[in-house]
C-alpha cells in the first residue's frame, strides 16, 4: 500500500493555529513522520483521489491515517469522509475526526459514515499537543492497517 512517496499521515485542517500546533506535536512524537497537509475539503479530495494538482500521484500511495477536521471550507469534512468511505479504493484508510464540534449529530453522522475515531480538540495548548502526539503515536506506530486490496484499485 505505502511506499517512499506515500505520506504517513494526511492532516486536513483549515485553522492555521491548530495546523501549526498539530504539526509541531506530530513531529515531536516522531520527527521522521511524513505529513501531507490539506487546508480545505477540496484540496483533501484532490489529494486522496489524485485529482487536480495531485493528478500525477498514484492512488495506491495512501496515507496510513487521515486526521480530518469537520468544519472545512469548500467541501465539508463530513462530505470528505463520505467520499473516502464510499470508495472501495480508500475505504480502508483509518480516518480520525479531530474537530472542535461536540455536537452529537456530528459524532453520530461521522460514525455512521465509517469514521474510526472521533476526538474533540482540547482548547488548552498543552492538552491539544498531547492529544495530537498520542494520536500520531497510536495510528502511525501501534495500529496495524490492512493492506490495500489490489482488486479494489
Amino acid at each position: 500500500m505505502n511506499d517512499l512517496h506515500a505520506p504517513d499521515l494526511l492532516l486536513i485542517e483549515d485553522n492555521p493555529q491548530d495546523l501549526e500546533l498539530a504539526l509541531i506535536a506530530l513531529r515531536q512524537a516522531n520527527p521522521a513522520v511524513r505529513i501531507q497537509v490539506a487546508r480545505d475539503g477540496a484540496e483533501a479530495v484532490d489529494f486522496i483521489f489524485c485529482e487536480g494538482q495531485h493528478a500525477g500521484r498514484r492512488i495506491t500511495d495512501m496515507p496510513r491515517v487521515i486526521l480530518l477536521d469537520l468544519k472545512l471550507p469548500k467541501i465539508d469534512g463530513l462530505d470528505v469522509l463520505k467520499r473516502i468511505k464510499g470508495d472501495a479504493r480508500t475505504r480502508l484508510i483509518p480516518v480520525v475526526v479531530l474537530t472542535s464540534s461536540k455536537e452529537q449529530k456530528d459524532v453520530v453522522e461521522s460514525y455512521k459514515l465509517g469514521v474510526n475515531s472521533y476526538i474533540v480538540k482540547p482548547v488548552n495548548f498543552e492538552r491539544f499537543s498531547e492529544a495530537v502526539r498520542n494520536l500520531g503515536f497510536y495510528w502511525h506506530q501501534l495500529n496495524q492497517p490492512p493492506e490495500l486490496d489490489a482488486t479494489a484499485v
